[in-house]
């Protein structure tokens, strides 16, 4: 299964990024988390310590990996470099590995220089496509609020782009942005996730404001979201039946969906 998780920040990605590859894991499942959002969140949701978070380095941070891989110097522009870096054993070496699941943080790419031209942003993409294409392991990324890291290529190996969704028309701009820059590569297995819902009626203006979109799962607010992140640990750790249920039910209709 490979998931990529988009929407408008502070909806909500990276907690559902966290809890679907914490769910996956507890089914046995080897799952490779990504955090491919330069305010990066996800490690912190899976419950790593702060600590922890501080020794990862991210990839576009790894100057030696980089400049190994595509044969050119970092932040040198006008370089010949190549475009097919070899990245098959990145997710196994670099990435952090715990509880059954390996995260890597991809980071920011300085756009203002190369942008996605530059020797880090071509080995970003090579990997994401290495993880999409021709991994064995379940892939959830979480992503940042576009499709920057998926090309024409790629975007055929993901099995569901979701789109996080709060009651609110910043979120609803957002994910029409997102919506289109998908279509744009092909991506046509978009889902909406109703996220932060308080009301009947938050529901239904998600669900009228993206009529185009089926929506997978409706999670509520709750207190226990911030609890979890007050208290660094996983939402899994303290949130009530009902709400984990409703992320079951999430996974299981993917898992469906995935093998119809």
């Amino acid at each position: 299964m490979k998931l990529a998780i988009t929407g408008k920040g502070g909806v909500g990605k990276s907690t559902l990024a966290a809890t679907l590859t914490l769910l996956l894991t507890r089914e046995g499942a080897r799952v490779v988390a990504v955090d491919a959002d330069p305010d990066a969140n996800l490690a912190g949701a899976l419950g790593i310590s702060p600590d922890e978070q501080n020794a990862i380095i991210p990839i576009a941070e790894q100057t030696r990996l980089i400049e190994e891989r595509t044969g050119a110097k970092v932040k040198r522009y006008g370089q010949m470099f190549k475009l097919n870096p070899t990245v098959d054993d990145i997710a196994d070496s670099y990435g952090y590995n715990r509880d059954g699941f390996s995260l890597l943080v991809l980071g920011a790419v300085d756009r203002g220089g190369g942008g996605c031209g530059c020797p880090e942003g071509v080995l970003i993409r090579a990997l994401v496509s290495d993880l999409i294409l021709n991994k064995s392991e379940a892939l959830v990324m979480d992503m940042e609020a576009g499709v920057e890291h998926l090309g024409r290529a790629t975007a055929r190996g993901v099995d569901s782009m979701l789109i996080v969704v709060e009651p609110g028309q910043r979120s609803v701009d957002c994910a029409k942005r997102i919506i289109r820059m998908a279509h744009e590569i092909g991506l046509k297995n978009l889902q909406l996730i109703a996220n932060k819902v308080s009301s009947p009626e938050d529901e239904q203006f998600i669900r009228n404001a993206l009529p185009e979109l089926p929506v997978l799962g409706v999670i509520p607010a709750h207190d226990a979201f911030a609890e979890a992140d007050r208290k660094g640990i996983t939402p899994l750790d303290v949130l009530p039946e009902e709400l984990k249920e409703t992320f079951q039910s999430i996974l299981q209709k993917l898992k469906q969906a995935v093998t119809a």
